[in-house]
């Protein structure tokens, strides 16, 4: 549907440059169109006519948007307190939504079951999906005239986006295009931190957590299913993972309104984030981050 290769614009935050892949210009308004073309393009080579995902919002919302394009029945079940900006984007699709009472964790698992004989179109679990998503990777490459950057700074929530980028940059540096992955640096929000608590501990398994109401519900994710993952991302790349608290978040999305740009409470984490590490950041680096999805998604819960 006309997606990819998104703009990469220079942003000043607090006397710091960095730059922003600005991914909510995508089809359905999130980063996760990477991942959803690429799966959905599969499963209709497969001839697979009926598939279920569970999601926070923007995922479900990108499934759900390539299936009608592919004429593909799809069911995605979603937490009963998600944005209903997205969940009326999801029905608008001609999607069958399946609304779970309870935490991201309970939607998962009835997901599961309704996948027990029907294909699981999962953004986290398919492989398929990542392979979508590290096209971020390949254009920012491209974009930076065939260099890496020294940084990058994104979302984890379930690490789809994060991981990605770690494939892509690993197979361009495979192929001897680059010579070095770049650094990458995760944010989380501080009321949902199972990776920053692992990485602070210096352990490979993501501890269980207390996880509290947050903004960023694209990202409030207790029990990522590819930790284990994304941790080793972190080490192998020299980077590390960065909290922030609902202030913070809020202050980011009234900031990127005042730069022309609406977004999300998830995709403004990211950018308070960014600030925090700009802010310590020792010496000149190009540092690259992206806005992951449109502020029209979570209208009801803007602050």
């Amino acid at each position: 549907m006309g997606e990819g290769f998104t703009p990469l614009e220079v942003v000043e935050l607090d006397g710091h440059q960095a730059l922003l892949k600005i991914d909510y210009l995508f089809p359905s308004g999130s980063y996760k169109d990477r991942g959803a073309t690429v799966l959905i393009s599969k499963i209709y080579e497969m001839g697979i006519e009926r598939v279920v995902e569970d999601s926070s919002g923007n995922a479900g919302c990108a499934i759900a948007a390539y299936c009608a394009k592919g004429r593909i029945e799809c069911e995605i079940y979603v937490p009963a307190h998600t944005s209903k900006g997205k969940l009326t984007q999801i029905e608008a699709y001609g999607a069958i939504l399946k609304k779970v009472e309870g935490s991201r964790e309970k939607t998962a698992e009835a997901a599961l079951a309704a996948a027990s004989n029907t294909y699981y179109a999962s953004h986290c679990w398919n492989p398929f999906f990542f392979h979508g998503t590290k096209t971020f990777a390949y254009e920012v490459w491209e974009q930076l005239n065939w260099k890496a950057p020294d940084t990058l700074v994104l979302p984890i929530g379930h690490g789809t986006l994060f991981l990605g980028v770690y494939i892509g940059f690993k197979e361009l540096k495979e192929a001897g295009f680059i010579k070095k992955i770049p650094k990458l640096v995760g944010i989380q929000s501080a009321s949902c931190a199972p990776l920053y608590q692992a990485f602070q501990e210096g352990t490979e398994e993501v501890p269980p957590i207390e996880k509290k109401e947050t903004l960023a519900e694209g990202i409030a994710i207790a029990k990522p299913v590819r930790g284990k993952q994304i941790l080793k991302a972190v080490h192998a790349t020299g980077g590390e993972i960065l909290t922030v608290h609902e202030e913070e978040i809020g202050l980011a999305m009234k900031g990127m309104g005042r730069k022309g740009h609406f977004i999300e409470p998830t995709s403004a984490a990211t950018i308070a984030g960014l600030r925090k590490y700009l802010s310590k950041k020792g010496r000149r680096e190009t540092v690259v981050s992206t806005l992951t999805g449109s502020g029209l998604k979570s209208i009801g819960k803007m602050v």
